[in-house]
């Protein structure tokens, strides 16, 4: 495939975006019936237990992204701005994450009316809701961060499995579903927990792996250099 990329200007670069979702819509779905399957095979775990999990795949999808996003930024851009790297690594990982693991399977949860209130949707002494881990758990997350953009100013690497990416964003996203999950599953809640599932993790990753880095690197010819191979991908 032609690499168009490098030519693409203002009219191009959201149809190199378009067509990237396109690309990782598929895999995401999977990525998303595997997450469903977790919900029903964990459905009956415990509060604490589901935030077990979330303090798990969550600082690991942290990681992971710190280390794409601070790599590319430090590789494409061509910089030594330690602040820099630190910056573009630290929103790149933390809050597409936090948007993708905490924030849209949140209000997933509330349209399809998962959390039931009750007295066992109390949480370390929160009613369960929205969990945000880099302030709830920052002691692991905001680390994890900073572990990810050490290893990328240490030895940047970019071309890390995307496949990675999706099974720590779902089971992020399934830990914090499974954290308020009060209401018995049903046919119609699961293929809404399903679609929630690809829509938290569809959108977020695509926008850490491609968007978020081209706000920040430009090509030789002032043109946005495509980070498609981040995902692992060889076009």
């Amino acid at each position: 495939m032609p690499d168009t990329a490098h030519n693409s200007t203002g009219p191009g670069r959201p149809l190199l975006i378009l067509r990237e979702l396109g690309e990782h819509a598929p895999f995401t779905f999977l990525g998303a019936a595997a997450g469903l399957i977790g919900i029903i095979l964990l459905r009956n775990i415990t509060t604490s237990t589901a935030h077990g999990l979330f303090v798990l795949f969550h600082p690991a999808h942290v990681i992971f992204s710190a280390i794409v996003t601070a790599s590319l930024y430090k590789l494409r851009k061509r910089t030594s701005s330690l602040l820099g790297v630190i910056v573009v690594g630290y929103l790149g990982s933390v809050g597409i994450a936090t948007l993708s693991d905490c924030v849209l399977p949140f209000f997933g949860e509330q349209i399809l009316g998962v959390p039931v209130p009750s007295e066992g949707s109390i949480h370390g002494g929160h009613p369960a809701g929205l969990h945000i881990g880099f302030i709830e758990d920052w002691y692991i997350v905001n680390p994890a961060a900073l572990v990810g953009i050490a290893m990328a100013l240490v030895a940047p690497h970019t071309k890390l499995p995307h496949a990675i990416h999706i099974f720590l964003s779902t089971f992020a996203s399934v830990a914090h579903i499974l954290m308020n999950m009060q209401a018995k599953l049903t046919i119609a809640l699961l293929f809404g927990i399903l679609v929630v599932l690809f829509i938290a993790v569809w959108v977020p990753c695509c926008v850490s792996d491609i968007v978020f880095p081209m706000l920040f690197v430009r090509g030789p010819d002032g043109s946005s250099q495509s980070t498609q191979r981040s995902c692992g991908h060889e076009h």
